[in-house]
């Protein structure tokens, strides 16, 4: 076992814990906005796979990755308006307007892609965002591979977890959100459109979310799959309430799950003598007991999955 554990092998699980977390990490920054407002979107894993689906058809037919990512937000936004008008204006059951919604995003996304592409013995790629090495720090022995050759979507979603901090504890905007998670009654009496905030909420999330597909199929991978986001929809949820809605700790969170996805998948590739099952189980397994460990200590939002209306008293 101690040949397994060498510094190559710690450099490498290491570089794809970032890489991994980057999705998560986008993904749940997302979510914090709705959630601090109140809503809980189950339906996060539908919105990233359309994200992924557009960013890759867009991209396919470009040429063009940029042009792919600002499809993936744009139909990300437009997929999550109809979450937010279940949620916020019909006052529906937000677990069952979720889970529905997630089931129809990974399904129109496929249906969406054989439209477009047909059935093929060999799918269509794309040339994904490259490496971008930073210089002189790069070069650094043993951080420099770990922190310093990823591409520019990897960079992009640790940078938004201070623009995330400071947008939610440092702007008027921020406030308004957190007022309405906590007592929407009290943010209408003080002139805050309730309604308005959790729809801006909504869709800042679906910009995040529609970003963390896009990464999916035009960073991490250069192809599009049915269930190419895996659940880590889900996991953001998890994420985030094992944060307690603070991007710092969502950003922790995330490395977490992605040091337990990158574990498993140097394992496999090594042939260590764990069934292949257990390992790829293993990060699901990592967010039930954190659920469980934080479930009871989280103090969710007052509002939080509550429909909000003023005709009611």
């Amino acid at each position: 076992m101690s040949s397994v554990f060498t510094r190559a092998f710690f450099v490498s699980a290491l570089a794809a814990t970032i890489r991994l977390a980057a999705p998560i990490l986008l993904a749940s920054l997302g979510a914090i906005y709705t959630q601090r407002a109140g809503i809980l979107n189950l339906g996060l894993e539908g919105a990233m796979t359309v994200g992924a689906a557009g960013a890759f058809i867009t991209a396919y037919f470009t040429g063009n990755l940029y042009a792919g990512l600002a499809a993936a937000m744009l139909f990300c936004v437009l997929f999550s308006l109809i979450m937010a008008w279940m949620s916020i204006t019909v006052g529906a059951n937000q677990v069952i307007a979720g889970t529905a919604m997630s089931i129809l995003g990974v399904g129109f996304s496929a249906f969406i892609y054989r439209t477009v592409f047909g059935i093929r013995s060999m799918p269509p790629q794309v040339t994904p965002f490259g490496a971008l090495r930073i210089p002189v720090l790069a070069d650094l022995p043993f951080l420099g591979p770990v922190f310093f050759e990823h591409n520019l979507m990897v960079y992009l979603s640790f940078a938004l977890v201070f623009v995330t901090w400071v947008v939610l504890e440092k702007t008027v905007f921020g406030l308004n959100v957190k007022m309405v998670g906590e007592h929407p009654r009290a943010a209408d009496a003080k002139g805050i459109n309730v309604r308005r905030i959790r729809y801006l909420a909504m869709m800042i999330e679906a910009l995040y979310a529609g970003a963390a597909g896009a990464f999916m199929s035009t960073a991490y991978m250069n192809i599009f799959l049915d269930n190419i986001v895996t659940g880590r929809g889900f996991i953001a949820i998890a994420v985030v309430i094992f944060a307690r809605w603070q991007p710092a700790r969502a950003m922790a969170g995330a490395l977490l799950f992605g040091f337990a996805s990158a574990l498993q998948m140097r394992f496999q590739a090594m042939g260590v003598n764990i069934p292949n099952q257990f390992l790829l189980m293993s990060p699901y397994v990592l967010t039930i007991l954190v659920l469980i460990s934080v479930s009871k200590k989280a103090e969710f939002p007052s509002a939080y999955t509550q429909p909000y209306s003023r005709m009611d008293r």
